[in-house]
Protein backbone atom coordinates (compact mmCIF):
# COMPACT_ATOMS: atom_id res chain seq x y z
CA UNK A 1 0.00 0.00 0.00
CA UNK A 2 3.30 2.72 0.23
CA UNK A 3 3.55 3.05 -3.63
CA UNK A 4 -0.28 4.21 -2.99
CA UNK A 5 0.45 6.66 -0.52
CA UNK A 6 3.44 7.69 -2.36
CA UNK A 7 1.52 8.64 -5.16
CA UNK A 8 -1.06 10.00 -3.67
CA UNK A 9 1.87 12.47 -1.72
CA UNK A 10 3.17 12.88 -5.72
CA UNK A 11 -0.37 14.49 -6.77
CA UNK A 12 -1.01 16.48 -3.75
CA UNK A 13 2.95 17.97 -4.30
CA UNK A 14 1.79 18.70 -8.04
CA UNK A 15 -1.25 20.43 -6.74
CA UNK A 16 -3.74 18.02 -8.09
CA UNK A 17 -5.73 17.26 -5.94
CA UNK A 18 -8.45 14.87 -7.29
CA UNK A 19 -5.85 12.54 -8.31
CA UNK A 20 -4.29 12.97 -4.88
CA UNK A 21 -7.69 12.25 -3.07
CA UNK A 22 -8.18 9.08 -5.54
CA UNK A 23 -4.76 7.30 -4.41
CA UNK A 24 -5.61 8.03 -0.67
CA UNK A 25 -9.07 7.09 -0.82
CA UNK A 26 -7.91 3.94 -2.57
CA UNK A 27 -5.98 3.06 0.74
CA UNK A 28 -8.87 4.03 2.88
CA UNK A 29 -11.17 1.70 1.14
CA UNK A 30 -8.97 -1.48 2.11
CA UNK A 31 -9.16 -0.60 6.07
CA UNK A 32 -8.29 -3.88 7.10
CA UNK A 33 -4.66 -3.31 5.14
CA UNK A 34 -4.45 0.21 6.90
CA UNK A 35 -6.13 0.12 10.04
CA UNK A 36 -3.36 -1.13 11.77
CA UNK A 37 -0.95 1.11 10.21
CA UNK A 38 0.35 4.97 10.45
CA UNK A 39 -0.54 4.74 6.85
CA UNK A 40 -3.92 4.80 7.31
CA UNK A 41 -4.27 7.80 9.64
CA UNK A 42 -1.75 9.23 7.58
CA UNK A 43 -4.17 9.06 4.63
CA UNK A 44 -6.98 10.70 6.15
CA UNK A 45 -5.03 13.82 6.51
CA UNK A 46 -3.73 13.83 2.92
CA UNK A 47 -6.81 13.03 2.16
CA UNK A 48 -7.98 16.73 4.00
CA UNK A 49 -5.59 18.23 2.62
CA UNK A 50 -6.82 16.85 -1.42
CA UNK A 51 -10.31 17.88 -0.39
CA UNK A 52 -9.07 21.66 0.91
CA UNK A 53 -7.21 21.29 -2.73
CA UNK A 54 -10.26 20.69 -4.55
CA UNK A 55 -12.55 23.11 -2.40
CA UNK A 56 -14.68 20.00 -0.89
CA UNK A 57 -14.33 22.03 2.33
CA UNK A 58 -17.47 19.62 4.17
CA UNK A 59 -15.53 16.68 2.92
CA UNK A 60 -11.86 17.90 4.25
CA UNK A 61 -13.55 19.16 8.02
CA UNK A 62 -14.73 15.10 8.48
CA UNK A 63 -11.55 13.59 7.42
CA UNK A 64 -9.64 16.59 9.29
CA UNK A 65 -11.83 15.03 12.47
CA UNK A 66 -11.60 11.53 11.59
CA UNK A 67 -7.56 11.97 11.90
CA UNK A 68 -7.46 14.35 15.12
CA UNK A 69 -10.10 11.73 16.88
CA UNK A 70 -7.90 8.89 15.90
CA UNK A 71 -4.75 10.78 17.42
CA UNK A 72 -6.61 12.29 20.28
CA UNK A 73 -4.30 10.22 22.70
CA UNK A 74 -1.21 11.44 20.95
CA UNK A 75 1.39 13.39 22.18
CA UNK A 76 0.75 16.83 21.46
CA UNK A 77 4.09 18.34 20.64
CA UNK A 78 3.98 16.11 17.33
CA UNK A 79 4.35 18.51 14.13
CA UNK A 80 2.07 17.08 11.89
CA UNK A 81 -0.55 16.65 14.68
CA UNK A 82 -0.22 20.49 15.72
CA UNK A 83 -0.24 21.06 11.79
CA UNK A 84 -3.49 19.39 11.24
CA UNK A 85 -5.05 21.13 14.32
CA UNK A 86 -3.66 24.58 12.98
CA UNK A 87 -5.44 23.74 9.57
CA UNK A 88 -8.44 22.02 10.58
CA UNK A 89 -8.98 25.82 12.79
CA UNK A 90 -8.46 27.27 9.57
CA UNK A 91 -11.42 25.60 7.63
Amino acid sequence: MFPTYVRGQAHLSAHNGSAAATEFKRLLDHRGVVQNSILGALSLLQLARAEVMMGDLSGARKQYSDFLSLWKDADPDIPILKQAEAEYARL
